[in-house]
């Protein structure tokens, strides 16, 4: 990156500042300014001022009083909240009138079902004495194997309103990588689908949901949503029956760490982990990140491009908590082609869409104008964007195309099921920046030798400026939604491994960070992942980011490998789009733009051509699986293929690991 002045790509107006939720919290707890960083210090430094702000300004104080806002803060194990009782799945369908619109399902054959606050209400309820019926009682675990559709949520719903433990993924997941996860868990009731929608096709789950049940002996109830035309005789109850019988809607109150959710881990080596969150964790983070960052509360409509095996589902669908309503989809993405999801935002008047980098960079490669003919996007004010960095020339192609429409870029993690760094409606955004770190979250950047790195200049690190001040992420305070526990650990040592093996007084996200003096943040990778070339610590965002901008190239996976003589081997793996071959003048080129956009220690050893990148099926790339694989390790010892989105493409680098090594 070179040394710039970069200025702003969306700065806030007088009106907007003057509208946004977090203008109300700042007046309610008497720092009305609009000076973000003093308010951001004041959460950071009174944990207990500011989250007791969070718990009266969105009404907490109406459900539940409380001994302490936190009794005992260390971590892993801080003591939130001790003395309340809260119902996540109350607050989450609680806000509304009956017939307010809460959720619209949609998928790829452009048919929706709208369901009001009441239906999902009734639903729950229904539901919720069907399972209490079939003997699931506060603890026990409802797993979920269901599409993006509006009977997830009300899965979710009648499940922790019974104090029941919920975890789900999507059906893009073969049977045995469901088993991996539920298995762990033995559920007590099954909830599935017959099949889902992706890419112009229906796809049959019923073969998958009858091995499912095998693999689940401790299940005794399985609930069907037929769909997509395949019925589901003989798998289970059917969802009608299950809610079929009229029942109040009565969350029970528990304990405000008692387990809501287990989500898991990619598990892209070895089984997943489950990671166990809280009602009250989860509720009050997400009250504070849905409410205050996106600045969503009644009126606004949320689409987010997501699937249950990904905690953006978890998090999305706590817009119905601040009275907004969401948009369930189920399909591709980019069926029947590129605009598809503008189409959608458009159609469905969403006031904020949730996308990924790759989504955009497709609109942007195939010529997308999101605006364009009779998509008008009235209604859309605000985006986010997470999964992988955003880099710059995506963000600026973003706001060239919607200069009133601020994209916040956000990284968090499944760990806490929310965004340590994102936007916010009151600051600007800068080019492959992500605005602020988050209210409530302790972020700094630290070296090896658990001390703050200084934080650097926007752009720095060329080779005139010298290095960039990268540090790992970490979280010096706690925050509510960290989990409560992860499964099947009672001593709490794998918690302790995975956080605080590093750092013992700070939790540590694995992730390689700047902190601008303007108080925004770059990310430049996975820091398990850095490329360390000749002692210099490097981030394969910041090559991504420069090969982002080479026409003929679709994507990139850049991978520093240490080999047998000492030496170190940092090839470029790239996809190119149809019809282009990897020439010369090609391979000269991206070098040339990673010089230019980076500095001569990004360019790599060599670029190779290969069919596609692997990922997890949240998308991330699988840049430690695949070194590990090039030098010389096995498939089954680095990754587990069931959480490969491709599993085949895995071959491209253990035969080109023989080729090398004989």
């Amino acid at each position: 990156m070179r040394s710039e002045s970069v200025e702003p790509l969306w700065t806030p107006d007088a009106d907007r500042v003057a509208r946004a939720r977090i203008t109300d919290f700042a007046a309610f707890t008497g720092r009305g300014s609009d000076d973000y960083a003093a308010l951001w210090e004041w959460s950071v430094s009174d944990l207990e001022g500011f989250w007791g702000a969070i718990w009266s300004f969105f009404g907490l104080d109406a459900v539940s009083s409380y001994d302490s806002v936190l009794a005992d803060a260390t971590m892993p194990g801080a003591q939130w909240f001790s003395g309340a009782t809260v119902n996540f799945a109350e607050f989450l369908l609680q806000p509304g009138e009956p017939d307010d619109v809460a959720v619209i399902a949609t998928d790829e054959s452009g048919a929706s079902t709208t369901w009001t606050r009441q239906r999902l209400r009734d639903e729950a309820g229904s539901l919720a004495a069907t399972l209490a019926k079939a003997g699931v009682a506060r603890g026990d675990v409802v797993a979920g194997y269901l599409p993006h559709i509006a009977e997830t949520i009300v899965a979710l719903a009648a499940t922790a309103s019974l104090g029941a433990i919920w975890s789900g993924v999507g059906q893009d997941y073969v049977a045995d990588a469901a088993i991996d996860r539920f298995g762990q868990l033995e559920p007590k009731v099954l909830i599935t689908a017959t099949g889902y929608h992706f890419n112009g096709r229906t796809h049959d789950r019923r073969d998958d949901v009858s091995r499912l049940r095998a693999g689940l002996p401790s299940v005794t109830t399985t609930i069907v949503v037929p769909r997509t035309g395949f019925d589901g005789d003989g798998l289970g109850m059917s969802w009608a029956d299950a809610v079929a019988e009229p029942a109040a809607f009565a969350p029970v109150r528990v304990p405000f760490d008692h387990p809501l959710w287990v989500l898991f881990s990619s598990g892209t080596t070895g089984i997943p982990k489950g990671l166990v969150h809280g009602h009250g964790g989860i509720l009050v983070e997400l009250l504070k990140q849905l409410g205050l960052h996106w600045d969503l509360g009644p009126g606004d409509r949320l689409f987010w491009y997501t699937s249950p095996s990904w905690m953006m589902w978890n998090a999305q669908i706590a817009a119905l908590a601040v009275g907004a309503s969401v948009i369930c989809y189920d399909g591709s993405p980019s069926f029947p082609d590129p605009a598809a999801m503008w189409d959608l935002v458009d159609r469905h008047a969403a006031t904020f869409f949730g996308t990924s980098p790759g989504y955009l960079l497709a609109s942007q490669t195939a010529g997308v104008v999101p605006i364009s003919g009779t998509r008008t996007l009235a209604s859309l004010r605000s985006m986010g964007s997470t999964g992988s960095p955003l880099s710059p020339d995506v963000h600026r192609w973003q706001a060239a195309q919607l200069p009133d429409v601020p994209l916040w870029s956000l990284s968090g993690g499944t760990d806490v099921c929310s965004a340590f760094i994102a936007g916010v409606p009151t600051v600007p955004t800068w080019p492959g920046e992500l605005s602020v770190r988050c209210l409530g979250a302790a972020i700094e950047a630290w070296g090896p030798d658990g001390k703050p790195v200084p934080d650097g200049q926007p752009g720095a690190g060329s080779e005139a400026s010298g290095p960039i001040q990268y540090g790992e992420l970490v979280l010096t305070k706690p925050l509510p939604s960290m989990p409560v526990q992860l499964w099947h650990d009672p001593d709490g040592q794998r918690y302790r491994n995975a956080y605080f093996e590093m750092f013992p007084t700070a939790w540590r996200q694995g992730d390689w960070i700047t902190l601008t003096e303007r108080g925004s943040v770059v990310i430049h990778g996975r820091s398990d992942s850095t490329l360390n070339r000749h002692g210099i610590r490097m981030g394969s965002a910041d090559i991504y980011a420069a090969v982002d901008t080479v026409d003929g190239v679709a994507e990139s996976l850049v991978i520093g490998a240490e080999q047998p003589d000492g030496s170190y081997w940092m090839p470029l793996f790239v996809v190119l789009e149809h019809g282009r071959e990897l020439d010369q003048q090609l391979i000269d080129q991206i070098k040339s733009r990673i010089r230019e956009r980076a500095s001569a220690r990004h360019v790599p050893d060599e670029v190779i051509a290969i069919p596609g990148v692997p990922h997890t099926r949240t998308g991330k790339k699988l840049e430690v699986p695949v070194k590990r694989l090039l030098q010389g390790a096995d498939v089954g010892d680095v990754v587990n293929p069931a959480s490969v989105d491709n599993p085949d493409l895995l071959a491209v680098f253990a035969e080109l690991a023989i080729r090398r090594t004989g």
